[in-house]
């Protein structure tokens, strides 16, 4: 039987690093719409986007995606999420899948086994994908967030800073020890939603400006599993959004 889930895409215009990253151009669509297409493309029941911006919210009418307006205070996808999943009433059981509004190349396959992952992990309440570092760039940037994991599958730890930290780092120590990237990609089920939502951010997260961290600090273990496919760029600063060779500039209408 098909795995049953369903996709929020959480996308806010106020980003710090890139306000309106939503909005940029990149093959003659906005991000978000090739992150909506790809999601839709996963076999998930439905697709939502979740903003608390009119502007994002205009767009995505614009390439009939289902919009839900969310409050501007949260301080996470994940809140915004939880939002949409009590304002829709889902059950408790249902898997959603958190897209980020800023992900345009991520595989429709890595959101299907994002899902996957956490149905065949029947005692696990949240889960994600990470794929391999691919330069010594990358292990130092802050903007890159790293992931260490125990040999069950599950994180240690994610953090901006480099982890695990190697002493001589090389093209041969990023090909062969467990150095990975994390894929900005979740799946979670709707009843840790529910308390999610009822932690307070954690000193963790607070300090990396990482929403993961309230779970492992709240003592709920996450389990990951390397991408079946590159991730592609995710677009988290201009130099991000360049390497993605679109035009620089904002859609019409999106200021």
């Amino acid at each position: 039987m098909p795995a049953a889930f369903k996709v929020v895409i959480p996308a806010r215009y106020a980003a710090s690093r890139l306000p309106g990253k939503p909005l940029l151009a990149f093959q003659g669509k906005p991000v978000i719409q090739h992150v909506y297409e790809k999601a839709c493309a996963s076999g998930a029941e439905s697709v939502w986007i979740a903003t608390d911006d009119q502007r994002i919210a205009g767009a995505a009418q614009k390439f009939n995606a289902p919009v839900c307006m969310t409050r501007d205070d949260h301080v996470s996808g994940t809140d915004r999420i939880a939002e949409v999943a009590a304002g829709l009433a889902w059950q408790d059981d249902e898997i959603i899948v958190n897209v980020q509004a800023d992900e345009p190349q991520m595989p429709a396959a890595n959101i299907r086994q994002v899902a996957e992952l956490l149905i065949d992990h029947a005692h696990m309440n949240m889960a994600t994908l990470c794929h391999r570092l691919q330069t010594i760039q990358e292990y130092h940037n802050p903007n890159v967030v790293k992931v260490a994991t125990a040999l069950n599958g599950n994180a240690l730890y994610f953090s901006r800073s480099p982890i695990p930290y190697v002493k001589h780092i090389d093209s041969e120590a990023l090909s062969t020890a467990g150095i990975y990237r994390h894929a900005g990609i979740y799946a979670y089920r709707v009843a840790f939603l529910r308390q999610f939502v009822q932690m307070a951010p954690s000193g963790l997260e607070k300090l990396e400006k990482l929403e993961q961290l309230r779970a492992l600090e709240n003592n709920h273990s996450v389990i990951v599993a390397a991408c079946l496919q590159p991730p592609g760029i995710g677009v988290d600063t201009i130099d991000d959004y360049h390497k993605l060779n679109a035009d620089g500039q904002y859609l019409e209408g999106a200021d």
